[in-house]
């Protein structure tokens, strides 16, 4: 039964992190051909600290192989944690959130069961990962020993992030809060790895991580297979933890106990005030994860003095001009494009809030009282565009602040500019998700689509030298540099207009169609 009601949903993940690999394999033969191209491209990777802080330190990237292997191994290992994630927290903890674990309970079943089929059908999907991005590998000409090792740490990933959502769905009460502290602790491990492959002489923090030890596997490099014993063992470690939590809690409640609810309904007696209170988790988490974020871009800015000074061909890649200063505001303006792509995954998670709110039907009551529409619509939708909002500016603020206690000599207001002006990009993205859920919810996903290629363009536009058209699809690209004498401030005005437009689409659309209905 689990098998034929998720198998559908892990196909998605696969063929993501197989077309990263197919991608890989293809730009690099189709771009760099010549072997004078291919030794710039590793001039350029090896001292970019953008490329390391995303995809980690790249080894031999004279070949396919290890080309393939420094784009795909951090985020294929991040979007296979991801997958096991959310099927271990689906077929646990939401499950008896529903009410379905306790009609299976009343059958002839353990009570360590749905646990354990869960985790084995994670587990299962992450081997299937692994089997069919090797054979996409060697289809293309992967050498035999990098492309079982890539993918065999794409498997451990997703075998030991499962692990962890087996152990958070024992912690806590609810299924949303479950995944969320898993997936924050796989936020805060690619995190540190991206902090250790960034800052000298850090290497000492990837033994911290899982993603550090994936990365010293070195699929195209020394080819060291012992760190997949390691992460086998912590996962046996992980799995037996939360056996262990299972047998000493409730069925129905978590370790952490629930608060009780308050007598009365205090800020929720508005619609507005009702939508706060819903999001009120996702706010606080997303507001700390910025400024953190903002905290440790801010020491990567300090750290990186000579970097600039080392490597002129990082110049073409961020775009700058020829002084270390220009060069450095440049790299600043790339974290900040990065800052933004992930702000837009904060207000579009707030809006998908909406859908689920609709198909747990608890939309109807609301609007059979006084609220209308519209204002239901816009109490989350006011939500989803000023939460990212003010987390891009905190995080410019405290990259402001700790790179100026390390006496970098950026103007602090730059920073702050260049951060309110990406505003209206996020909003474009975040507007995408405001017009598919208002107007047509079964294109929901369409704001993900778009943010995922806006990530590819931001990150991969320059360094394949796209044309200008194909890398002004994403919004970012239209975003001007507060420090150029002269900015172009036309895109960000089409940037508004755009975002309003949406806006308007999803505002109509809701008003429009039936309540409950994807379709």
């Amino acid at each position: 039964m689990t098998v034929r009601q998720n198998a559908h949903l892990i196909a998605p993940w696969i063929a993501v992190v197989s077309l990263l690999c197919l991608t890989s394999f293809l730009a690099y033969m189709w771009i760099f051909p010549e072997q004078q191209d291919r030794q710039v491209l590793a001039a350029t990777i090896g001292t970019n600290p953008a490329f390391s802080l995303i995809f980690g330190i790249g080894h031999d990237l004279l070949s396919p192989d290890g080309f393939n292997a420094w784009r795909s191994l951090s985020l294929g290992s991040f979007f296979a944690g991801l997958m096991t994630i959310f099927i271990v927290v689906r077929e646990t903890r939401a499950k008896e959130d529903s009410g379905q674990a306790e009609i299976i309970g009343a059958n002839v079943v353990g009570r360590y069961t749905p646990l354990a089929v869960a985790v084995v059908f994670a587990y299962v999907a992450s081997l299937m990962m692994g089997i069919v991005t090797t054979l996409v590998m060697l289809s293309l000409g992967g050498k035999l020993e990098s492309s079982i090792l890539l993918a065999s740490a794409f498997t451990a990933s997703g075998m030991m992030f499962a692990s962890v959502a087996a152990v958070t769905c024992q912690l806590a009460s609810y299924a949303r809060a479950a995944s969320s502290m898993a997936v924050i602790f796989l936020g805060i491990c690619f995190l540190l790895r991206g902090y250790a492959d960034t800052s000298p002489d850090s290497e000492w923090a990837l033994w911290f991580t899982p993603f550090g030890w994936l990365q010293k596997i070195e699929p195209a490099g020394v080819q060291d297979p012992s760190f997949l014993l390691l992460c086998g063992g912590v996962s046996l470690v992980l799995i037996s933890l939360a056996g262990l939590l299972l047998r000493r809690r409730d069925f129905g409640e978590g370790v952490i106990p629930t608060r009780r609810g308050r007598v009365r309904a205090g800020l929720a007696r508005t619609i507005l005030g009702l939508a706060l209170k819903l999001q009120t988790g996702s706010i606080i988490s997303w507001t700390i994860a910025f400024a953190s974020l903002g905290s440790v871009f801010g020491f990567l800015i300090s750290s990186l003095d000579d970097v600039f000074t080392k490597n002129a061909t990082i110049a073409s890649f961020l775009g700058g001009g020829g002084t270390q200063l220009d060069l450095a505001f440049e790299f600043v303006v790339m974290l900040l494009k990065i800052l933004g792509i992930i702000a837009a995954v904060y207000g579009i998670q707030v809006m998908m809030r909406v859908y689920s709110e609709e198909m747990e039907t608890r939309v109807e009551p609301l609007l059979a009282g006084t609220a209308s529409r519209a204002k239901f619509f816009a109490s989350h939708v006011i939500i989803a565009l000023a939460g990212p909002a003010v987390a891009i500016v905190l995080a410019a603020v405290m990259i402001a602040f700790v790179s100026g206690l390390k006496n970098v000599a950026i103007d602090s207001g730059d920073i702050l500019q260049q951060a309110v002006v990406e505003i209206p990009a996020i909003w474009v993205l975040i507007g995408l998700s405001v017009a598919t859920i208002g107007a047509h919810p079964i294109a929901r996903f369409g704001a993900w689509v778009a943010t995922v290629i806006t990530f590819i363009l931001t990150l991969f536009g320059p360094m394949f030298k796209l044309w200008d058209w194909v890398q002004g699809i994403s919004p970012l690209w239209h975003v001007p540099v507060v420090s150029e004498l002269e900015p172009d401030w036309n895109g960000l005005f089409a940037l508004i207009g755009v975002a309003i437009f949406l806006l308007v689409v999803g505002f109509l659309g809701f008003r429009r169609r039936d309540i409950g209905r994807v379709s």
